[in-house]
């Protein structure tokens, strides 16, 4: 009787098993997404399609039939932890003592840079190869400049213009992953020590001169 009503009705029937297969096809692309970022918090830096699809409880060909190829599907692991890193994140008001910024913006950037530190490993391996995820990786970087732009912007309006230019710059790359990777990984220093150095360094670029 409901496979007669199912069947005498398809004008209703056929939405929503439009609306049943794009929901499976999402869940399955997630999936997909999120083995590889699994897998790469894991330290598998470069997970090959087969163990990807193993993690993620799907068939190979899954895998390709979401993503063009590896690259395209790193750079949208690479665009979901990084929605879920600045998630949490709250704007440092530039309104804020100078020392209580630097302490606020510094405690957030940190905990961000530990948080993408894998992914950013893996992305690095591919940024030469791939415009999917240098465009992912250029992003995130002008994203890292104009926040330090904006949080110190009471210090920077107060410099001359190529001296600002230099500051802004200055305080960008002392935020950065790339130094952040320099203290934990090259130096293998402890997060907090490192926070602590990069706290330092803001202020000394910052030290109004006498």
């Amino acid at each position: 009787m409901t496979q007669q009503a199912t069947l005498s009705a398809p004008a209703h029937g056929a939405p929503l098993i439009r609306d049943g297969r794009t929901a499976r096809a999402e869940r399955t692309r997630l999936a997909v997404v999120e083995a590889m970022l699994d897998l790469i918090e894991d330290g598998d830096l470069q997970p090959s399609a087969a163990r990807i699809a193993a993690r993620a409880g799907v068939s190979l060909r899954s895998v390709f039939q979401h993503f063009d190829d590896m690259e395209s599907l790193l750079a949208t692991v690479a665009e979901l932890q990084a929605a879920r890193a600045f998630s949490d994140a709250r704007p440092v008001s530039a309104g804020l003592p100078l020392a209580r910024r630097i302490e606020a913006f510094v405690a957030q950037r940190a905990r961000l840079l530990e948080r993408i530190s894998p992914v950013r490993r893996a992305a690095l391996l591919s940024e030469p190869f791939s415009t999917a995820v240098a465009g992912r990786l250029a992003w995130v970087r002008r994203r890292g400049h104009r926040d330090a732009e904006r949080v110190f912007a009471p210090e920077l309006a107060r410099r001359a213009a190529a001296d600002r230019r230099d500051l802004a710059d200055a305080l960008t790359v002392a935020c950065s992953w790339s130094t952040w990777e320099a203290l934990r990984a090259h130096r293998g220093i402890s997060p907090a020590r490192a926070r602590r150095i990069i706290v330092r360094t803001v202020t000394a670029l910052l030290k109004e001169e006498s």
